[in-house]
């Protein structure tokens, strides 16, 4: 099968992209490299599998509607993993124009393009951060989301309703996978599992929102990649479904494991939680577990291990 992947040079994607070549499977990848981190740091994400003969790989914005119409007339994906975005919840708030133009009108492009080309599943990566301050917990699937918190999360909302359209009127089938907090080994430096990690490396100050009192449902990457799969490898029509562990944690917590990972005490400063952010994520993966057969795999400690480890040999190096 050849899947087209964007945001292949990404964390989630750089994962997905390596283990889909792992296991056979022809690539047609896409990033633009752009500097929301650093681009250099995207090419270390890839360095070890961009010459494997399975791979294309097209620096690319998928914004350009008719770049991305030529790259799928020329290749055909049957499969589509959409994971290239402007991610990030804090960093949206005044910048609704970019991330509408980049998470929602690209993502049309993509669509558009999987629909003239004949691609039979698309999956999305939506974020568990469309669910707001739910008051449902854990947070499942039939919550109508409709008060999210952001132009981050918003935007994902947005793109799975289009999704919906493209089912109903093109019988395209569309997967969105609401991931829960994903970290582990290529994490963005944005992300607070390597925020956390670096900060403690290098002495730095940490904000920690409550003073830790709020609740995550970390879930390791390598989890994530297989509920990916799962979903690429089943067209389900139109569905959305949770990928996260269901065993939230507390953030007090999840610090004081990477302290004991790295050897050495956090500097905090414990600010108010802005409106942003909820008190909360935490997945019922009820669904995943029936229409994927998905498990997730890894603990929280395992995983931050893990973390650690690639850390100390990919970015201390």
């Amino acid at each position: 099968m050849t899947i087209l992947v964007t945001g292949a040079a990404g964390f989630v994607g750089s994962n997905l992209t390596e283990t889909l070549l792992k296991q056979g499977e022809k690539v047609v990848a896409l990033d633009n490299f752009n500097d929301y981190y650093s681009p250099q740091r995207k090419q270390k994400n890839i360095a070890g599998f961009i010459d494997h003969p399975n791979l294309r790989f097209y620096e690319q914005d998928f914004c350009d509607a008719e770049a991305v119409q030529r790259i799928f007339a020329q290749h055909q994906p049957q499969a589509v993993a959409h994971l290239g975005a402007y991610g990030g919840v804090r960093y949206s708030i005044g910048r609704a124009n970019l991330y509408t133009q980049v998470n929602f009108v690209g993502t049309v492009n993509l669509l558009e393009a999987a629909r003239n080309s004949g691609s039979q599943n698309f999956v999305f990566a939506s974020t568990s951060s469309v669910y707001g301050n739910t008051e449902q917990i854990p947070f499942v699937e039939t919550d109508p989301c409709n008060q999210p918190l952001a132009p981050y999360p918003a935007s994902k909302k947005a793109c799975e309703v289009m999704g919906y359209t493209y089912y109903n009127l093109h019988k395209l089938n569309f997967t969105a996978l609401r991931f829960f907090s994903v970290y582990g080994p290529r994490g963005r430096p944005d992300m607070m599992p390597f925020m956390v990690t670096d900060r403690i490396v290098k002495s730095e100050t940490i904000k920690l929102f409550d003073a830790g009192q709020m609740k995550r449902d970390w879930t390791y990457v390598d989890d994530i990649v297989s509920g990916i799969i799962a979903a690429l490898e089943r067209p389900l029509g139109y569905e959305i479904i949770n990928l996260g562990r269901g065993e939230p944690v507390l953030m007090a917590d999840f610090v004081e494991i990477i302290e004991e990972v790295a050897g050495k005490k956090a500097i905090l400063e414990t600010p108010p939680a802005p409106a942003s952010e909820p008190k909360i994520t935490c997945a019922n993966i009820d669904k995943a577990r029936r229409l994927l057969d998905y498990n997730p795999q890894t603990p929280v400690v395992e995983g931050l291990n893990k973390l650690w480890q690639w850390y100390c040999t990919s970015v201390m190096d």
